[in-house]
């Protein structure tokens, strides 16, 4: 029986043997195989347009509509300043040797870079007052890595606007969405140029909501901000000027300046705020019919609503119109006679209710500079007008 065992042992070890390599190596294994190969090199050679649906959404879509109009802007300021002389300036010899004995005027040429969007085919590209106003030199870097350079056609300093235009043809451009129409809690997009990261000729995106609407500001180094788009997207140095967009891919409004809370750090704190796109819409129409220069005219003065404790505290019986809280030494307002605690009435007749309205009455006056604006303020109970000669916005 033991002689039997051996060879029957040896026949079902054999066959065993053989179906383990057929499944190892037969027909069927070398097709997997050629499977798995073709899916190797197939994976190799995914692209952009291989990605899945699914990886897709709303927000990569507006990205991809909005980006290629996303520019940087690298600027050429000159800042001038007051070199003394070490000798002293001695009137006598200041006037015959100026070039030791007298003050110098030093001029530097100051280098820094924001971000910007593309509004139409044909090269208009929109900014910050802030970031190109008073530049010497500017150059645009496409998300091509074109790098064009720049005209200023205008600024609007109040408004912070600027409007640049490049010598070039058929460039992609941004659709502007109706700012008016926001709602807190949609998404918002942020691109930009932040910290001068635009790597590979690509603006950088951030995410967040939109937190609030309808935000207002006091003036601020003679700009005001009113009715801006609030949004916890990060922004950060370098995104002024870059576009704030919904996720269809609309700008809705252009990044500006952010909160940076106590401590004063220079970086994103989830509170930064865009000036919103039907504004824009109108600073830009202002600022291509009137040319260069036509719009920056100033004031000397800023002022404040006139809150119910105010009133009080000027013995005025209301509400109405704004007070006047600042005022610059030689501005046109101090030379017409504008005085501190002045409440302001109407310009060039139309009634003042609050400091939104002054914005809107000086957009929708179209004044140029030299033009004369009439103000009719209170003054200690009686009524006053007084005349300002709108001179340029110095600089």
């Amino acid at each position: 029986m033991s002689k039997l065992v051996q060879p029957i042992l040896t026949i079902i070890i054999g066959i065993m043997a053989g179906i383990y390599l057929y499944q190892e190596f037969g027909p069927q294994a070398r097709q997997q195989a050629d499977t798995t190969a073709v899916t190797v090199v197939h994976a190799e050679s995914l692209q952009v347009t291989d990605i899945p649906t699914s990886r897709r959404n709303a927000i990569t879509e507006a990205v991809k509509k909005v980006r290629p109009a996303v520019v940087s802007i690298n600027v050429t300021k000159v800042k001038k300043y007051i070199q003394h002389s070490p000798f002293g300036n001695d009137p006598f010899f200041s006037r015959y040797f100026p070039e030791i004995y007298g003050d110098r005027i030093i001029e530097q040429p100051i280098q820094s870079l924001g971000s910007g969007f593309i509004i139409s085919e044909d090269g208009y590209v929109v900014t910050n007052n802030h970031v190109a106003g008073n530049a010497e030199e500017i150059i645009v870097v496409m998300s091509d890595g074109t790098q064009l350079t720049a005209k200023l056609v205008g600024s609007d300093h109040v408004a912070d606007i600027s409007l640049l235009k490049l010598d070039k043809k058929n460039l992609p451009f941004v659709k502007f969405g109706d700012s008016d129409n926001m709602l807190i809690g949609e998404w918002a997009i942020a691109l930009g140029n932040p910290f001068g990261l635009f790597v590979n000729n690509s603006p950088t995106v951030t995410i967040g909501v939109i937190s609030a609407v309808n935000r207002d500001f006091s003036p601020m180094e003679g700009r005001v901000y009113e009715d801006m788009l609030q949004t916890d997207a990060a922004i950060n140095p370098g995104n002024s000027g870059g576009p704030l967009c919904n996720a269809a891919g609309e700008v809705v409004g252009m990044n500006t300046f952010i909160y940076t809370g106590s401590s004063g750090s220079s970086g994103s704190v989830g509170v930064g705020f865009a000036i919103p796109s039907n504004y824009i819409k109108q600073i830009i129409e202002k600022i291509k019919n009137r040319g260069k220069g036509d719009s920056e005219f100033w004031t000397g003065l800023s002022a404040i609503d006139i809150t119910p404790y105010i009133a009080l505290g000027v013995h005025y019986n209301s509400t109405k119109g704004v007070i006047v809280n600042q005022i610059v030494k030689n501005s046109p307002a101090e030379k017409a006679g504008i005085e501190l605690k002045d409440v302001i009435l109407s310009l060039n007749g139309i009634d003042i209710s609050n400091s939104q309205s002054v914005r809107y009455v000086l957009n929708s006056l179209e004044l140029l500079v030299g033009d004369k604006l009439k103000v009719k303020i209170w003054r200690n109970g009686k009524i006053l007008e007084k005349v300002i000669i709108l001179e340029k916005e110095p600089h």
